[in-house]
């Protein structure tokens, strides 16, 4: 009342409550603020399908229409959420791209092999003028690296700060006259598309019998990074919208239907949904089974809803356990059915990845995904759908294991349809109420762009490609011009090139117009300020990754992993000043400078000439001499 102008009896309002006057500071007060602004909404807009979601027939001024707002409203609200989710599909498409012939330097290794293909390729690199090898030893300087292993470990193993290119063979298909015939090398291409990311890359080519080992060598001094050989030319990957689904059924559930995650957050959603589309029977699979928290809630309601439901304690990697509940379906509601929603993270560098943690990432995705695959051969299924994720389609640093795994779920569903069998294959973004993107993997998502879906909007987008009968296909609301700017820090995006237009034209340019004005700012300074500017530069950027408002609130010898930074913003800060200052600094930088002084002296030695200090020196001993000699001359003692 009294800041709205009333006057107010303090003394009254305070008679007995051990009060006291305190002096406040003269000066206004310095208040942070961390709370986001909402953004501005159309009341009017959001009232009207807020009432229509709650099925409101009364705020929508029912009246005597009642009935007719009744029969309305499902069809409103389908509409609605259609309509929405029409904008957040994507697929893959291959393009046809011409190679010329390249001119390499440097000395090439050549390792691993594949049918012979090994020794052809050494020739062609040669002849493409610059040296190749079959073995390195350990500290060679290498200028590119040709991997043809098929292991994910063997792999990661090769990654440093040599441009690494993987050769897979039937990964990826290029379409539907094309059969992808080996799902487990496209593990591979996801933990690629992760290493872009995050260092040193050079990219991907799947080939088939019958290329030329100097096409593929073309390759490696091109633009591409996601290439595929075929006989009948050269394709490069890309991603598009994919635009409305058009509907060749009407999917509904019948019989049993199996949810692995079923009592997670997006197995329920799934289990809430096909219970409401009136499936009989429900099994749900996790890890705790029964024991797992609200199982018991999510079964009476979809007990509610009119399904029989069932649920057991299984981890999907186990074949043998898996196969036991498949035996036990009941004859009457045979199985028709597979939603593989399980998953689990394990997120860290590359680097840091061992060969434990890929396996545990890929035990209940892609194993159980493997094991569903093989076991359910006799059984008539319409729909087997695969929870993918939008980490596997495009990557995302520090989610190598991720999405490898995911990878292979795509390239599962690519080959399910091969051999004739159902396969849906959704490569998701994030979903709102829970999930894998929950919490702070979820804010994070955010600061890149990538915004939650309402549930309810991704299963109208679940079933849209269920009734188009779709293979793959991506879902996630994506704002491309913020996950476009963050994507493209470290190298430029082919796959990429319709969805993200940079401001100012290609990434690579862009870091050498940054780099090359921040030169002329240094070479345009003393020996000490250019110290003051780096350490200045590197403490901005501290504070706008950690999110504070001013770079005084990062101590000069503060030691990064304590102001709160982990291994995937050290890799977001190395990013970022890379973009400022055009260098590429390798991935252990942050690790072995481990404070922001630290760190801007050595980008200080980076980027200012040991010969300019040396002229500096010599100039200053100059100036120095000379006042010595005026001094003396002067007379005086000064």
């Amino acid at each position: 009342a009294w800041a709205r102008g009333a006057h107010v009896d303090w003394p009254a309002v305070f008679a007995g409550r051990d009060a006291r006057r305190v002096i406040l500071p003269t000066y206004p007060f310095q208040r942070r603020r961390y709370w986001l602004d909402a953004p501005p909404r159309a009341a009017s807009d959001t009232a009207f399908w807020a009432a229509v979601e709650a099925g409101d027939v009364d705020a929508l001024g029912g009246g005597a229409d009642r009935d007719a707002w009744q029969r309305l409203l499902p069809s409103l609200a389908t509409w609605r959420d259609r309509s929405a989710v029409a904008g957040w599909r994507y697929q893959e498409r291959w393009e046809p791209v011409t190679t010329t012939p390249a001119a390499l330097t440097g000395t090439w290794l050549v390792t691993g092999d594949d049918h012979g293909l090994a020794d052809a390729l050494v020739t062609a690199i040669r002849a493409a003028g610059a040296d190749a090898v079959r073995d390195a030893p350990a500290g060679a300087r290498l200028d590119g690296i040709l991997s043809l292993h098929a292991s994910v470990q063997r792999t990661v193993a090769l990654l440093g700060d040599t441009p690494l290119w993987c050769v897979t063979r039937g990964a990826v298909s290029i379409g539907p006259d094309d059969p992808l015939t080996d799902p487990d090398r496209a593990r591979l291409w996801g933990l690629g598309r992760v290493a872009a990311l995050e260092g040193r890359w050079g990219g991907l080519v799947d080939i088939t019998d019958g290329v030329d080992p100097a096409t593929l060598v073309a390759v490696l001094g091109g633009p591409e990074d996601q290439v595929a050989l075929r006989r009948t030319g050269t394709y490069a990957r890309r991603l598009r919208p994919a635009g409305p689904p058009a509907a060749r059924r009407g999917w509904t559930p019948r019989g049993t239907v199996l949810v692995t995650g079923g009592t997670g957050a997006l197995g329920a959603h799934v289990a809430r949904w096909l219970a409401r589309a009136g499936a009989p029977h429900l099994i749900l699979l996790s890890r705790s089974g029964p024991d797992a928290p609200g199982a018991a809630v999510l079964t009476d309601e979809l007990t509610a809803l009119g399904s029989r439901v069932t649920i057991r304690a299984v981890d999907t990697g186990d074949r043998g356990a898996l196969a036991r509940i498949l035996d036990d379906v009941p004859a009457e509601n045979p199985l028709t059915a597979v939603f593989h929603t399980a998953g689990t993270l394990d997120d860290g560098l590359i680097a840091d990845l061992t060969p434990q943690r890929f396996a545990a990432v890929d035990a209940p995705k892609a194993a159980g995904a493997r094991n569903l695959h093989e076991l359910t051969v006799g059984h008539d299924l319409d729909a087997f759908v695969l929870f993918s994720s939008f980490a596997g389609l495009v990557g995302n640093a520090g989610q190598a294991n991720y999405a490898a795994a995911n990878a292979y779920l795509d390239a599962l569903a690519q080959h399910r349809r091969a051999e004739g069998r159902a396969a849906t294959s959704v490569a998701w973004g994030a979903w709102a109420d829970g999930g894998l993107a929950a919490g702070e993997i979820g804010e994070r998502l955010r600061q890149r762009g990538i915004a939650p879906m309402p549930p309810a909007r991704a299963l109208a987008a679940l079933q849209a490609a269920l009734d188009a009968d779709e293979t793959c296909v991506a879902v996630a609301d994506i704002d491309w011009t913020r996950f476009g700017a963050a994507f493209t820090e470290v190298r430029p995006s082919p796959l990429l090139r319709d969805l993200v237009t940079p401001a100012d034209g290609d990434r690579a340019a862009a870091e050498e117009r940054a780099g090359v004005d921040l030169a002329d700012q240094l070479a345009a300074c003393s020996p000490s300020e250019r110290a003051d500017l780096v350490l200045d530069l590197v403490r901005a950027h501290t504070a706008t990754v950690l999110r504070h408002d001013s770079a005084q609130t990062v101590g000069p010898d503060a030691v990064f992993r304590e102001l709160g930074f982990d291994s995937l913003t050290l890799l977001e800060l190395r990013n970022r000043l890379a973009s400022v200052t055009g260098v590429r600094l390798p991935a252990t930088a942050l690790y072995d400078h481990p404070t922001p002084a630290a760190l801007a002296g050595h980008l200080h030695d980076l980027l200012v000439p040991a010969d300019a200090e040396t002229a500096d020196a010599d100039e200053f001993d100059t100036m120095t001499a000379a006042a010595l000699v005026r001094l003396a001359l002067e007379g005086g003692d000064r």
